[in-house]
């Protein structure tokens, strides 16, 4: 699935952007063929409704109908939807903004984008709606299960410029996470590997090979069995922190991948993965200034 091009002849629905698909060369007598085959986890019956209804256009934006022809070559747009999508029962926080950025706390379990079972309750679908800015768009990643600090785009004419700056590491980020004490290591360290993709699911893995991540880890305040650490990633590689802190025998706390965690249910709101977000530091590319955005979310540690 692929992400609309800017010129969708579909406009954003309730804070979503529509989505579009290229037909490629194939043996689909129609569409709605095509789309069931491509995405087998919607189904023949909700293709259909949507066809119907006229949700599934081409690029003039004309409705395809359920017996629409196959036409390779082309591409079409549709909005997506998920039934009974769950409320993920906590709230985004604005902390700023100004005439080209939003910087927002996310909560833990909140999606930043669209994925998966997950549409309206996003971090920029929610705030598309609250604040009636279609052309919202984040600047960067932040995984589900993590909180704290995501910038926005605001502005369209000025993305670019501040893509630029996550895309050169001009960004410096920090998080903090609650993991295992580690009373016999020396900190700060720095610690390197090459993180892959697993084959199974989402997660992801050490192997060996020239490393593709790095990451200073630092201690920041030990109490008992657990400690807090300072974490600045390098590199950005996906779940990269999570990876890096298991890899030392160190998970982060309530981390139901890294181990894998098999009796805690899919969304478990009473324990979020400890691992936050909590500094976002950069120069300006219009003004030069330097700038920095923390957290007001924070971590606590057991027992404290």
């Amino acid at each position: 699935m692929r992400r609309s091009r800017k010129s969708s002849p579909l406009p954003v629905r309730d804070g979503v952007s529509p989505q579009s698909v290229f037909l490629p060369q194939g043996p689909w007598p129609t569409v709605l063929a095509f789309l069931c085959e491509r995405f087998p986890a919607v189904g023949l019956e909700q293709w259909h409704q949507r066809m119907s209804v006229g949700e599934v256009v081409d690029g003039q934006g004309r409705a395809l109908a359920p017996d629409q022809s196959f036409l390779p070559g082309t591409r079409i747009y549709y909005y997506r939807s998920v039934a009974d999508e769950v409320r993920i029962p906590f709230d985004e926080i604005v902390l700023h903004r100004d005439d080209h950025l939003l910087v927002v706390d996310k909560p833990h379990f909140l999606p930043t984008q669209p994925a998966g079972p997950f549409v309206q309750e996003t971090l920029v679908a929610r705030l598309r709606r609250r604040l009636g800015i279609d052309q919202l768009e984040p600047l960067h990643r932040l995984d589900r299960d993590t909180a704290g600090l995501v910038l926005l785009s605001v502005n369209p004419a000025s993305r670019d410029a501040y893509h630029a700056l996550f895309r050169e590491r001009q960004v410096q980020k920090i998080y903090q996470a609650i993991a295992p004490a580690a009373p016999g290591r020396v900190f700060p360290l720095d610690y390197s590997s090459r993180i892959v993709r697993d084959s199974v699911g989402y997660r992801h893995r050490e192997e060996p090979g020239p490393p593709n991540s790095a990451t200073r880890i630092d201690l920041m305040q030990s109490q008992g069995d657990w400690a807090r650490y300072r974490l600045q990633p390098h590199t950005g590689r996906t779940h990269q922190l999570r990876v890096h802190m298991a890899a030392l025998g160190l998970p982060i706390r309530h981390d139901p991948l890294y181990p894998v965690d098999e009796h805690r249910p899919p969304d478990d709101f009473s324990r979020p993965l400890q691992l936050l977000a909590s500094e976002l530091r950069f120069d300006d590319p219009f003004t030069g200034e330097s700038r920095c955005f923390r957290t007001g979310f924070s971590l606590i540690l057991p027992g404290g």
